[in-house]
């Protein structure tokens, strides 16, 4: 990978092209890194939609300059008709991941945007929603070119996804997957966020749209009501934050699993690693992920029902045992639970010193596969995440959010820098973060090279039941003999730059003269833009 992109005064990254133009435009034409960060957001939505919709979810960390952060919690819950008894009914033992019964929670992404609206405002923002929502306007109505990530995108259950209401007349090509390249138009989105852009944001729950929406998914039988839409209204929270020698680290409580994220970092930074890269580097971060999901599995769910104090599991005394925990020479044991996740992360920081970390998804590729054919939104399929049984951590029941991979993430060091980074990549993301925060900010790696260098992944590989840690091929095969001899379960998969191992992202401002360092993935269609 080159060498990072530097940018005088202000940058965005995202894992596609048009996105990240349609952020620099908006950049440059005054707006601040909320209104810009709008604009990819709205923009992705449209040409990355394997990976996100505006009928899925989001969530934002957004830093003042004078160091106030505000968390955006744009998750929806479970429909009223959302019950265990109307599942069991229907002789499911699980959640469906396709089709109307997966379409089993509102989409939280769009309230999103209303809450971080207001917030670009009172920030001196003044672009008209017009403005915002115009390039993914155009590409919704004009066409855009099929991405190479949408193009070599293989779906899981995908017999199933093809048969969901809407979405092989929308996303297949002759019965086939989509080709890069090939031209899509999407009227009917077009028509819908032209309406939001003039109506209001507001408007996707409570006016035409919402309406539109609701009978579509009333016709397919999703558990959805317009009433459930109604309800529904984006949050600010307080965000997580963890202390750091140099530096100050920031991700998003529950339903997320932000504690997770911070913990490792938190283990991590107690194990004494002095090299970057090495056995110790790799192996510590690995068993820090084990003992940080062992926590997040036990207590993450709907912030209303949870049963701790989050920030007591970031305590240093309680860090300090998960760490005395971890040995530096044996793999502890681990069955870890898989799950997938398709997403984005974007990242964008302004002139003034505004930075954004934001995460926008529909769980699975293309969620639900549901195509509402009015509006032409595709809905997502979050609550898969949520259990049948009454007794579980996080069941089924009616209003009730479902637990989420997405975790965006912030930093501001001691020395006045400011980094917004993030990945997708489900149950991977606290890992993916980890590694390129502790290359970067521990081991000075440049911002591209932390980022290009190759990643490992704690899960389940596809078609196998035991738990392994897989390594991209470009791994040093003297690290992987040392992680074999310790006891871990590797397997090396046939690639050096694979999708199952993220889409990351970071951003880092400067203090001497406020310049913004930026890079995306290699592994995605993106990069960074700027001015």
């Amino acid at each position: 990978m080159s060498d990072t992109p530097v940018f005088p005064r202000a940058a965005v990254a995202a894992p596609n092209r048009h996105a990240a133009r349609a952020g620099q435009a908006v950049l440059a034409e005054g707006g601040n890194a909320v209104e810009a960060m709008i604009a990819m957001a709205a923009t992705i939505a449209v040409v990355y939609p394997h990976m996100n919709a505006i009928g899925g979810d989001g969530f934002w960390l957004v830093r003042e300059p004078g160091g106030k952060v505000h968390a955006i919690e744009a998750c929806g819950p479970a429909g009223r008709d959302a019950t265990i008894r109307r599942y069991r009914d229907k002789g499911y033992e699980t959640i469906p991941p396709r089709g109307p019964d997966a379409a089993v929670t509102v989409a939280g992404a769009i309230g999103g945007w209303t809450v971080a609206k207001a917030l670009a405002a009172a920030l001196g923002g003044k672009m008209p929603l017009s403005e915002l929502l115009g390039d993914a306007i155009g590409h919704a109505r004009n066409g855009y070119a099929v991405s190479p990530s949408e193009g070599r995108t293989v779906p899981f259950a995908e017999e199933a996804l093809r048969q969901a209401p809407g979405f092989a007349e929308t996303f297949m090509e002759e019965g086939g997957r989509p080709k890069a390249g090939s031209i899509r138009k999407m009227p009917a989105l077009a028509a819908t966020l032209d309406h939001l852009a003039a109506a209001g944001l507001d408007d996707f729950y409570r006016g035409d749209v919402g309406r539109e929406i609701a009978a579509d998914l009333a016709r397919i039988g999703a558990p959805v009501t317009r009433a459930d839409l109604e309800a529904f209204s984006a949050r600010t929270v307080k965000p997580l934050s963890l202390g750091l020698p140099g530096a100050t680290v920031y991700n998003f409580p529950p339903p997320t699993q932000g504690l997770a994220s911070l913990m490792i970092l938190g283990i991590f930074e107690r194990l004494g690693v002095r090299d970057g890269e090495s056995f110790e580097h790799v192996h510590g971060l690995v068993e820090a992920t084990k003992r940080a999901f062992r926590v997040r599995d036990a207590v993450i769910t709907d912030p209303a029902e949870l049963d701790h104090d989050m920030a007591s599991f970031l305590d240093p005394q309680r860090l300090d045992r998960e760490a005395q925990a971890v040995s530096m020479s044996r793999a502890a044991q681990f069955p870890l639970a898989w799950g997938e996740g398709d997403t984005i992360w974007m990242g964008a920081i302004d002139a003034k010193g505004v930075a954004v970390s934001y995460i926008q998804s529909i769980y699975w590729e293309y969620g639900s596969g549901c195509v509402l054919p009015r509006t032409g939104i595709h809905w997502q399929n979050r609550g898969v995440s949520f259990s049948l049984d009454a007794k579980a951590r996080n069941p089924l029941i009616p209003g009730r959010k479902p637990f989420h991979t997405l975790n965006p993430a912030l930093a501001a060091f001691d020395d006045g820098r400011v980094m917004s980074y993030g990945s997708m990549g489900g149950d991977g993301q606290p890992q993916f973060q980890a590694a390129i925060f502790t290359r970067h900010a521990r081991f000075g790696m440049g911002i591209a090279e932390a980022i290009d260098a190759p990643r490992w992944l704690l899960g389940k590989t596809w078609g196998d039941s035991a738990t392994a840690l897989k390594f991209e091929n470009r791994a040093d095969p003297d690290l992987i003999r040392a992680m074999e001899r310790a006891g871990h379960a590797v397997v090396v998969v046939d690639a050096g730059y694979d999708d199952g191992f993220g889409h990351a992202g970071m951003l880092v401002r400067a203090p001497r003269d406020g310049s913004v360092a930026a890079a995306h993935d290699p592994r995605s269609d993106g990069g960074s833009e700027g001015l």
